[in-house]
């Protein structure tokens, strides 16, 4: 059972033969593949479709990629360059956009969010994948590197066992609904926690704790006080894994939007992260 909700906003399904487009550059149509990716990451950097409180200087820019730095200007001595969290076997870090790596990232997602059909079930599956990674494309496009990132999560070092390269994911985008900052006192923006997946192989082994904490590291380092995310009110699992992580229950959805239609009533949950002093971000 998937930790958290999928929430999709797809304006495109993607084929098998996606061609690999973002913020108008095309990975495919280059022969020199690296010289794609590097073109493609410069223009990620890029704010393009809505302004940040928070402007990315070469200086933050770079602690976000290689992780957090103290005040010293020194990296964290508990983690490992471009690491958020490494603890219990696992290493969570930023995502690199790269073609082989979103791949990955949508099947962890497809594989923790697909229901199953009686039949053309492989089929409907591989379209679903697809729409997974189109919205991935899409949020990379649509968003500056300072208001959405991707995180994901691997085997460290402790546990040369494991042979997959993801075993986890989580997004996080910054969003300003007014119907959520009502209970978010003296905030204006906040991180919204989205598309937490696990492989089925890997549940209850703490991967989802991991992407949980980094994500506090994210908001410190973004600066923002409090993290939200939504999950189904009778999921007791995900809601026990997101109560031990410090997010408490804040209100529910409206009758009208689920119990007179049908569908499953979600909770909005909600965490204030405390600043920690001895490392700037």
């Amino acid at each position: 059972m998937a930790q958290c909700q999928w929430q999709p906003h797809f304006q495109t399904r993607l084929k098998e033969d996606v061609s690999w487009k973002c913020r108008g550059i095309s990975i495919n149509k280059y022969k020199d593949k690296s010289k794609g990716i590097r073109n493609w990451r410069k223009r990620l950097q890029m704010p393009q479709c809505c302004s940040s409180s928070f402007p990315v200087s070469s200086t933050t820019w770079r602690g976000l990629e290689v992780g957090l730095i103290n005040s010293e200007g020194k990296q964290r001595g508990d983690c490992e360059v471009g690491c958020f969290v490494n603890e219990n076997g696992w290493k969570v870090r930023r995502m690199i956009e790269t073609e082989q790596e979103m791949r990955n990232v949508a099947a962890v997602q497809a594989q923790a969010f697909y229901e199953p059909l009686l039949i053309f079930n492989d089929l409907f599956f591989q379209f679903f994948q697809a729409e997974v990674l189109s919205g991935l494309l899409y949020r990379l496009k649509n968003s500056p590197p300072d208001r959405y990132v991707c995180l994901v999560a691997e085997a460290s070092s402790d546990t040369p066992e494991v042979e997959q390269d993801l075993v986890g994911v989580v997004d996080a985008m910054v969003y300003r609904d007014t119907d959520v900052l009502q209970f978010l006192p003296g905030a204006t923006e906040y991180i919204y926690i989205s598309g937490i997946a696990v492989l089925n192989n890997f549940r209850r082994r703490k991967v989802a704790t991991a992407l949980l904490k980094a994500c506090d590291v994210l908001a410190r380092f973004w600066r923002f006080e409090y993290l939200v995310l939504r999950a189904y009110e009778d999921d007791f699992g995900a809601r026990q894994l997101y109560t031990n992580a410090g997010y408490i229950v804040v209100s529910g959805d409206a009758p009208w939007k689920t119990t007179w239609i049908g569908r499953r009533r979600r909770v909005l949950m909600v965490k204030q992260v405390s600043p920690e002093s001895t490392y700037i971000y």
